[in-house]
C-alpha cells in the first residue's frame, strides 16, 4: 500500500499526515495523534467504542477509511470540552454516573452528542433506538439512559 498526504480537521485543528491507503480512521487517531479516547474493540462496528463525528455525523471509525473523512470535520471525545469546560453530556454522563469501567463511554457520549444533534428532545425509545450500535458489557444502561433524558430540552 502506498501512502496518501492528506489533511485532516481533527478537534478543530488541521493536520497533515502521510496515512497508508488502507489505514482507517481509529488507526490514524490513536497511532498518528495519539487521540486515545477513540476505543478499539470489536473492529466491525458492532460495539461503538470507536463511535467519533464527522461532521456531527456518528460513524464507526474502525469502518472507515481515513481517506473518506479528509477536509471534513471529525470530532472525538477528546475535542468535545471547551477551554476547560466539560460538554453538557460530558457532565450529565458524571453526574448520572453513567458508566463503571467507562471503556465504551466516550463512544457513547459522541453518540449521544450527535442524538441531541439530530433530535434535542428523544423519547426513551429515540434513546434507545439511536445508540443500540454501542455496547456496555458493565450494563450501566439505565444510567445512560438517565444521562441522555438530561439533556433533553424538555423534560417528559
Amino acid at each position: 500500500m502506498s501512502d496518501r498526504t492528506l489533511t485532516l480537521q481533527v478537534n478543530g485543528r488541521p493536520y497533515t499526515l502521510e496515512v497508508p491507503s488502507g489505514q482507517t480512521l481509529l488507526e490514524t487517531l490513536r497511532e498518528s495523534l495519539e487521540l486515545v479516547g477513540v476505543r478499539d474493540s470489536c473492529g466491525i462496528g458492532m460495539c461503538g467504542t470507536c463511535t467519533v463525528l464527522v461532521d456531527g455525523r456518528a460513524i464507526s471509525s474502525c469502518l472507515t477509511l481515513t481517506a473518506q473523512v479528509e477536509n471534513k470535520h471529525i470530532t472525538t471525545i477528546e475535542g468535545l470540552s471547551q477551554d476547560g469546560q466539560l460538554h453538557p453530556v460530558q457532565q450529565a454522563y458524571i453526574d448520572h454516573g453513567a458508566f463503571q469501567c467507562a471503556y465504551c463511554t466516550p463512544g457513547f457520549i459522541l453518540s449521544t452528542v450527535a442524538l441531541l444533534g439530530e433530535n434535542a428532545n428523544p423519547d426513551d425509545a429515540a434513546i434507545r433506538e439511536y445508540l443500540a450500535g454501542n455496547l456496555c458489557r458493565c450494563g450501566s444502561y439505565v444510567n445512560i439512559l438517565n444521562a441522555v433524558r438530561a439533556c433533553r430540552t424538555i423534560d417528559d
